[in-house]
């Protein structure tokens, strides 16, 4: 009998955070974990998701469902950079992603850059101002990323505010 083929993942998983939270009751401490994932095709779809559960991987199977319905559509620049800076918060949170030349790679902390990484961004620097909580440092890079336009979105954008700013011409 022929063994069954693996499927192709079509989504690349990565864990963020794992934390574990104890509840205090009358005959001792009851501990129950929660997962931050993230999970992305390196094609420009990224998603996260957190899961919660009384075991570690009854928590990432949870957050890798709620990441996959969560997928957002990043426009990359030349499929390996962003095509402007842009920031992102949430909370106390504030991630600065900035376009980088070829070669660069991903300039980033580990929350910021399992995100980055899973949308397929091959050249960016960051910076992380405020907060350095996983949670809020994570959901600041995905509001980041979903603000973005694409080139001709924000080149049409730059067109218009140059245009705007220009004095008129007096007529004579």
């Amino acid at each position: 009998m022929a063994k069954p083929q693996k499927e192709k993942k079509e989504f690349e998983e990565k864990i963020v955070h794992i934390s574990r939270v104890a509840k205090v009751v009358k005959g001792g401490r009851r501990f129950s974990f929660s997962a931050l994932v993230v999970v992305g095709d390196a094609k420009g779809r990224v998603g996260i998701g957190l899961g919660k559960a009384k075991e570690v991987p009854e928590a990432i199977r949870k957050a890798i469902d709620r990441a996959q319905k969560s997928l957002i559509s990043v426009p990359l620049f030349e499929k390996r950079t962003l095509p402007h800076e842009i920031i992102g918060t949430f909370g106390a949170a504030k991630v600065v992603m900035r376009p980088a030349s070829p070669g660069t790679g991903v300039i980033a902390g580990g929350a910021v850059r399992a995100v980055l990484e899973s949308a397929g961004v091959h050249d960016v620097l960051t910076k992380v101002i405020g907060t350095n909580n996983p949670h809020n440092v994570v959901k600041a890079t995905i509001q980041g990323l979903n603000a973005l336009q694409s080139a001709q979105e924000y080149e049409q954008r730059l067109k218009g505010i140059v245009a705007s700013s220009q004095p008129e011409a007096a007529n004579a």
